[in-house]
């Protein structure tokens, strides 16, 4: 789907008077609430790397950009805003929107250490559909951020704190910098 599509389903959860699936717990329903309000404001604060923009910018052969996410997803409300401006910056980039908990179920392709359905992912490929770039499920600060947590056995609501923190405080800079990192690859091809 685009993103109107994915905007679209977005609004549909949050407005459902009986929402289906993971929406039906009320945690999952607050957390797509809270992910709305994060999401939204990233695409008005959010600063794209001047780098980056250029090497997205200088692209010159067709990509698709296909995000694997979920409404629900804490670290997709804070990567998707920027991995959607950058791909705008290039008429190129086709983007489409993927439901991990949805057919085709992607994300069994691109599961993370083989093993976990982690989003979201962002995957590059080119015209020939050969996939160029693979990032996901989250910036690799953030990742050892989350991996103390778990290994301090530090309560959910603690590790939610402290992980949005990390974001706030990073603003997008650290998956924008992996990404530029990772956009070499696709010119090898």
């Amino acid at each position: 789907m685009d993103f109107t599509a994915y905007e679209q389903a977005f609004q549909d959860i949050l407005n459902d008077p009986e929402p289906k699936g993971f929406y039906s717990n009320p945690d999952y329903l607050n957390y797509t609430r809270l992910n709305w309000s994060r999401q939204h404001r990233w695409f008005k604060t959010g600063v794209l790397n001047s780098a980056l923009a250029k090497a997205i910018a200088d692209i010159n052969e067709p990509q698709l950009w296909t995000i694997i996410t979920e409404p629900w997803c804490g670290d997709a409300a804070h990567s998707l805003p920027f991995m959607h401006m950058l791909s705008a910056l290039n008429p190129l980039i086709t983007i489409d929107y993927q439901l991990r908990d949805s057919p085709p179920f992607l994300i069994e392709q691109y599961l993370t250490n083989g093993v976990s359905r982690s989003i979201p992912k962002l995957i590059i490929a080119d015209k020939n559909q050969t996939d160029l770039v693979i990032w996901g499920p989250r910036p690799a600060g953030c990742q050892l951020l989350c991996n103390q947590l778990l290994q301090d056995h530090v309560e959910m609501e603690q590790k939610k704190i402290a992980l949005q923190k990390w974001y706030n405080e990073d603003k997008g800079e650290s998956f924008q910098l992996e990404l530029l990192a990772l956009l070499p690859k696709t010119y090898e091809v």
